[in-house]
Protein backbone atom coordinates (compact mmCIF):
# COMPACT_ATOMS: atom_id res chain seq x y z
CA UNK A 1 0.00 0.00 0.00
CA UNK A 2 1.22 3.48 -0.89
CA UNK A 3 0.72 6.77 0.91
CA UNK A 4 1.51 10.27 -0.36
CA UNK A 5 2.57 12.07 2.80
CA UNK A 6 5.64 14.13 1.89
CA UNK A 7 8.08 14.72 -0.94
CA UNK A 8 10.78 13.58 1.44
CA UNK A 9 9.39 10.04 1.17
CA UNK A 10 8.89 10.03 -2.64
CA UNK A 11 11.63 8.84 -4.99
CA UNK A 12 12.82 10.71 -8.05
CA UNK A 13 11.44 7.98 -10.30
CA UNK A 14 8.02 8.18 -8.68
CA UNK A 15 7.93 11.97 -8.96
CA UNK A 16 8.72 11.78 -12.66
CA UNK A 17 6.11 9.08 -13.16
CA UNK A 18 3.43 11.20 -11.48
CA UNK A 19 4.39 14.23 -13.59
CA UNK A 20 4.11 12.20 -16.80
CA UNK A 21 0.70 10.86 -15.81
CA UNK A 22 -0.50 14.35 -14.88
CA UNK A 23 0.07 15.35 -18.49
CA UNK A 24 -1.88 12.30 -19.63
CA UNK A 25 -4.81 13.03 -17.32
CA UNK A 26 -4.95 16.62 -18.54
CA UNK A 27 -4.92 15.64 -22.21
CA UNK A 28 -7.41 12.80 -21.78
CA UNK A 29 -9.66 14.35 -19.15
CA UNK A 30 -12.94 13.02 -20.55
CA UNK A 31 -11.54 9.74 -21.86
CA UNK A 32 -9.13 8.29 -19.30
CA UNK A 33 -9.78 5.11 -17.22
CA UNK A 34 -11.56 5.28 -13.86
CA UNK A 35 -9.41 3.30 -11.41
CA UNK A 36 -11.45 4.43 -8.39
CA UNK A 37 -14.71 2.94 -9.65
CA UNK A 38 -16.63 1.39 -6.76
CA UNK A 39 -14.48 3.13 -4.14
CA UNK A 40 -15.43 5.70 -1.49
CA UNK A 41 -12.80 8.24 -0.38
CA UNK A 42 -13.00 10.62 2.56
CA UNK A 43 -11.76 14.21 2.58
CA UNK A 44 -10.93 15.06 6.20
CA UNK A 45 -10.22 18.78 6.49
CA UNK A 46 -9.25 20.70 9.63
CA UNK A 47 -8.27 23.72 7.51
CA UNK A 48 -10.57 25.62 5.17
CA UNK A 49 -9.95 25.23 1.45
CA UNK A 50 -11.11 26.17 -2.02
CA UNK A 51 -8.66 24.73 -4.54
CA UNK A 52 -7.71 21.64 -2.55
CA UNK A 53 -11.26 20.60 -1.78
CA UNK A 54 -12.65 21.22 -5.27
CA UNK A 55 -9.72 19.63 -7.10
CA UNK A 56 -9.82 16.47 -4.98
CA UNK A 57 -13.61 16.14 -5.07
CA UNK A 58 -13.72 16.57 -8.85
CA UNK A 59 -10.64 14.40 -9.36
CA UNK A 60 -11.94 11.46 -7.32
CA UNK A 61 -15.28 11.60 -9.11
CA UNK A 62 -13.61 11.77 -12.53
CA UNK A 63 -11.60 8.69 -11.55
CA UNK A 64 -14.88 6.90 -10.82
CA UNK A 65 -14.96 7.19 -7.03
CA UNK A 66 -17.40 8.57 -4.48
CA UNK A 67 -16.42 11.36 -2.09
CA UNK A 68 -17.41 12.17 1.48
CA UNK A 69 -16.33 15.58 2.78
CA UNK A 70 -15.66 15.39 6.53
CA UNK A 71 -14.94 18.64 8.31
CA UNK A 72 -12.92 17.69 11.38
CA UNK A 73 -15.10 19.95 13.52
CA UNK A 74 -18.21 18.00 12.53
CA UNK A 75 -16.91 14.55 13.45
CA UNK A 76 -15.63 13.08 16.71
CA UNK A 77 -12.05 13.99 15.75
CA UNK A 78 -12.96 17.62 16.40
CA UNK A 79 -14.29 16.72 19.84
CA UNK A 80 -11.11 15.09 21.07
CA UNK A 81 -11.22 11.54 19.73
CA UNK A 82 -7.64 10.29 19.18
CA UNK A 83 -6.55 10.27 15.56
CA UNK A 84 -5.66 6.61 15.72
CA UNK A 85 -9.21 5.74 16.79
CA UNK A 86 -10.78 7.79 14.00
CA UNK A 87 -8.33 6.18 11.58
CA UNK A 88 -9.22 2.65 12.67
CA UNK A 89 -12.93 3.35 12.22
CA UNK A 90 -12.71 5.10 8.85
CA UNK A 91 -10.21 2.55 7.58
CA UNK A 92 -12.94 -0.09 7.84
CA UNK A 93 -15.37 1.94 5.76
CA UNK A 94 -13.37 3.97 3.27
CA UNK A 95 -10.98 2.98 0.49
CA UNK A 96 -8.74 6.01 0.92
CA UNK A 97 -8.39 9.36 2.69
CA UNK A 98 -7.24 12.86 1.80
CA UNK A 99 -6.29 14.94 4.85
CA UNK A 100 -5.71 18.68 5.19
CA UNK A 101 -4.69 19.58 8.71
CA UNK A 102 -2.08 21.23 10.90
CA UNK A 103 0.44 18.68 12.21
CA UNK A 104 2.40 16.44 9.85
CA UNK A 105 2.44 13.80 12.58
CA UNK A 106 -1.37 13.62 12.47
CA UNK A 107 -1.41 12.62 8.81
CA UNK A 108 1.32 10.06 9.36
CA UNK A 109 -0.50 8.60 12.38
CA UNK A 110 -3.74 8.35 10.40
CA UNK A 111 -1.95 6.50 7.60
CA UNK A 112 -0.31 4.13 10.08
CA UNK A 113 -3.54 3.14 11.85
CA UNK A 114 -6.14 3.36 9.07
CA UNK A 115 -4.72 0.74 6.74
CA UNK A 116 -5.90 2.73 3.69
CA UNK A 117 -4.02 4.91 1.18
CA UNK A 118 -3.64 8.39 2.65
CA UNK A 119 -2.83 11.71 0.95
CA UNK A 120 -1.33 14.76 2.63
CA UNK A 121 -3.40 17.56 1.11
CA UNK A 122 -1.52 20.10 3.28
CA UNK A 123 0.03 20.21 6.72
CA UNK A 124 2.20 22.76 8.47
CA UNK A 125 5.14 20.54 7.58
CA UNK A 126 4.67 20.06 3.82
CA UNK A 127 2.42 20.80 0.85
CA UNK A 128 3.53 18.03 -1.52
CA UNK A 129 0.56 18.04 -3.93
CA UNK A 130 1.04 21.75 -4.57
CA UNK A 131 4.73 21.56 -5.38
CA UNK A 132 4.37 18.63 -7.78
CA UNK A 133 1.63 20.67 -9.46
CA UNK A 134 3.95 23.66 -9.70
CA UNK A 135 6.67 21.59 -11.31
CA UNK A 136 4.19 20.06 -13.75
CA UNK A 137 3.02 23.58 -14.64
CA UNK A 138 6.57 24.83 -15.16
CA UNK A 139 7.46 21.94 -17.44
CA UNK A 140 4.17 22.21 -19.33
CA UNK A 141 4.51 25.93 -20.02
CA UNK A 142 8.25 25.99 -20.66
CA UNK A 143 8.17 22.70 -22.61
CA UNK A 144 11.34 21.55 -20.89
CA UNK A 145 12.50 19.82 -17.73
CA UNK A 146 12.94 21.76 -14.53
CA UNK A 147 16.28 19.99 -14.04
CA UNK A 148 19.12 22.49 -14.16
CA UNK A 149 16.81 25.50 -13.80
CA UNK A 150 16.71 28.11 -11.03
CA UNK A 151 13.65 28.44 -8.79
CA UNK A 152 13.48 31.40 -6.40
CA UNK A 153 11.04 31.31 -3.49
CA UNK A 154 10.28 34.71 -1.97
CA UNK A 155 8.70 35.29 1.44
CA UNK A 156 8.25 33.04 4.48
CA UNK A 157 10.93 30.44 3.86
CA UNK A 158 10.17 28.48 7.02
CA UNK A 159 6.68 27.28 6.11
CA UNK A 160 5.31 24.16 4.40
CA UNK A 161 5.58 25.28 0.77
CA UNK A 162 9.34 26.01 0.72
CA UNK A 163 9.91 22.80 2.73
CA UNK A 164 8.38 20.80 -0.10
CA UNK A 165 10.34 22.84 -2.65
CA UNK A 166 13.52 21.90 -0.78
CA UNK A 167 12.79 18.18 -1.13
CA UNK A 168 11.79 18.59 -4.77
CA UNK A 169 15.08 20.34 -5.56
CA UNK A 170 17.00 17.46 -4.01
CA UNK A 171 15.05 14.90 -6.04
CA UNK A 172 14.79 16.66 -9.42
CA UNK A 173 18.18 18.39 -9.67
CA UNK A 174 17.26 22.07 -9.96
CA UNK A 175 18.68 25.00 -8.02
CA UNK A 176 16.46 26.46 -5.31
CA UNK A 177 17.07 29.89 -3.84
CA UNK A 178 15.05 30.98 -0.81
CA UNK A 179 14.86 34.73 -0.20
CA UNK A 180 13.56 35.42 3.30
CA UNK A 181 14.35 37.48 6.39
CA UNK A 182 16.67 35.68 8.78
CA UNK A 183 13.87 34.81 11.21
CA UNK A 184 11.84 33.25 8.37
CA UNK A 185 14.49 31.00 6.88
CA UNK A 186 14.25 27.18 6.87
CA UNK A 187 15.91 25.20 9.61
CA UNK A 188 19.50 24.15 8.99
CA UNK A 189 18.59 20.58 9.94
CA UNK A 190 16.06 20.41 7.09
CA UNK A 191 18.59 21.77 4.61
CA UNK A 192 21.23 19.33 5.81
CA UNK A 193 18.88 16.35 5.65
CA UNK A 194 17.55 17.17 2.19
CA UNK A 195 20.79 18.07 0.45
CA UNK A 196 20.53 19.33 -3.10
CA UNK A 197 21.42 22.75 -4.49
CA UNK A 198 19.57 24.99 -2.06
CA UNK A 199 20.74 28.42 -0.95
CA UNK A 200 19.14 30.76 1.57
CA UNK A 201 19.61 34.52 1.67
CA UNK A 202 18.01 37.73 2.87
CA UNK A 203 19.16 39.44 -0.36
CA UNK A 204 16.07 39.30 -2.58
CA UNK A 205 17.77 40.91 -5.58
CA UNK A 206 20.58 38.36 -5.56
CA UNK A 207 18.13 35.47 -5.26
CA UNK A 208 15.95 36.74 -8.12
CA UNK A 209 18.76 37.47 -10.56
CA UNK A 210 18.58 35.10 -13.54
CA UNK A 211 15.85 32.91 -12.02
CA UNK A 212 13.67 30.78 -14.30
CA UNK A 213 10.78 30.74 -11.84
CA UNK A 214 9.77 33.29 -9.21
CA UNK A 215 7.44 31.85 -6.61
CA UNK A 216 5.64 33.19 -3.56
CA UNK A 217 3.01 32.25 -1.01
CA UNK A 218 0.94 34.06 1.62
CA UNK A 219 2.81 35.69 4.45
CA UNK A 220 0.22 34.70 7.03
CA UNK A 221 -0.57 30.99 6.85
CA UNK A 222 -3.58 29.46 8.58
CA UNK A 223 -2.83 29.20 12.27
CA UNK A 224 -0.52 32.24 12.19
CA UNK A 225 -3.21 34.91 12.34
CA UNK A 226 -2.12 36.09 15.80
CA UNK A 227 1.24 37.04 14.27
CA UNK A 228 -0.29 39.06 11.42
CA UNK A 229 0.98 42.51 12.36
CA UNK A 230 4.52 41.33 13.02
CA UNK A 231 4.64 39.23 9.86
CA UNK A 232 3.42 42.09 7.68
CA UNK A 233 6.19 44.26 9.11
CA UNK A 234 8.94 41.64 8.87
CA UNK A 235 8.16 40.47 5.34
CA UNK A 236 7.37 43.85 3.80
CA UNK A 237 10.53 43.88 1.68
CA UNK A 238 9.96 40.41 0.24
CA UNK A 239 7.38 41.04 -2.44
CA UNK A 240 7.35 39.90 -6.08
CA UNK A 241 6.83 43.00 -8.21
CA UNK A 242 8.00 44.46 -11.50
CA UNK A 243 11.42 45.34 -10.09
CA UNK A 244 12.02 41.76 -8.97
CA UNK A 245 10.66 40.28 -12.22
CA UNK A 246 13.10 42.40 -14.25
CA UNK A 247 15.99 40.75 -12.40
CA UNK A 248 14.87 37.25 -13.41
CA UNK A 249 15.58 35.50 -16.71
CA UNK A 250 13.72 36.95 -19.73
CA UNK A 251 11.29 34.01 -20.00
CA UNK A 252 10.85 33.56 -16.25
CA UNK A 253 7.50 32.36 -14.95
CA UNK A 254 5.82 33.86 -11.90
CA UNK A 255 3.72 31.54 -9.73
CA UNK A 256 1.61 31.79 -6.60
CA UNK A 257 -0.16 28.82 -5.01
CA UNK A 258 -3.11 31.06 -3.98
CA UNK A 259 -4.99 32.59 -2.32
CA UNK A 260 -3.08 35.78 -3.11
CA UNK A 261 -3.11 38.91 -0.99
CA UNK A 262 -2.29 41.62 -3.51
CA UNK A 263 -0.05 44.27 -2.05
CA UNK A 264 1.64 41.87 0.34
CA UNK A 265 3.59 38.94 -1.17
CA UNK A 266 2.83 40.08 -4.73
CA UNK A 267 1.53 43.34 -6.10
CA UNK A 268 -1.67 43.59 -8.13
CA UNK A 269 -0.04 44.48 -11.44
CA UNK A 270 2.42 41.58 -11.33
CA UNK A 271 -0.25 39.04 -10.44
CA UNK A 272 -2.46 40.21 -13.30
CA UNK A 273 0.47 40.24 -15.73
CA UNK A 274 1.11 36.58 -14.88
CA UNK A 275 -2.48 35.51 -14.24
CA UNK A 276 -2.52 33.01 -17.10
CA UNK A 277 0.36 31.10 -15.49
CA UNK A 278 -1.02 31.38 -11.95
CA UNK A 279 -4.51 30.15 -12.83
CA UNK A 280 -3.16 27.37 -15.07
CA UNK A 281 -1.19 26.36 -11.99
CA UNK A 282 -4.43 26.31 -9.97
CA UNK A 283 -6.19 24.17 -12.59
CA UNK A 284 -3.30 21.74 -12.69
CA UNK A 285 -3.96 20.71 -9.09
CA UNK A 286 -6.79 18.61 -10.54
CA UNK A 287 -4.65 16.76 -13.05
CA UNK A 288 -1.62 16.24 -10.83
CA UNK A 289 -3.70 14.94 -7.93
CA UNK A 290 -5.45 12.46 -10.21
CA UNK A 291 -2.00 11.19 -11.14
CA UNK A 292 -1.09 10.93 -7.46
CA UNK A 293 -4.25 8.95 -6.69
CA UNK A 294 -3.54 6.55 -9.57
CA UNK A 295 0.07 6.11 -8.42
CA UNK A 296 -1.11 5.16 -4.95
CA UNK A 297 -3.13 2.27 -6.36
CA UNK A 298 -0.27 0.74 -8.34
Amino acid sequence: MKHFLSLESITTADMKSILRRASYFKQERSRHPQPLTGQSWGLIFSKSSTRTRVSFEVGIRELGGNVLFLNANDIQLGRGEPIKDTARVLGRMLHGAVIRTFAQDDVEEFARYSGIPTVNALTDGEHPCQILTDIFTFEELRRESIAGKVVTFVGDGACNVPASWIWAAARLDFELRIAAPTAYQPANELLRRAGGRVSVTSDLAAAARGADLLYTDVWISMGKEAESAQRLKDLAGFQINATVVRLAAPEALVMHCLPAYRGNEIDHATLEAHAETIFAEAENRLHTQKAILEWMLE
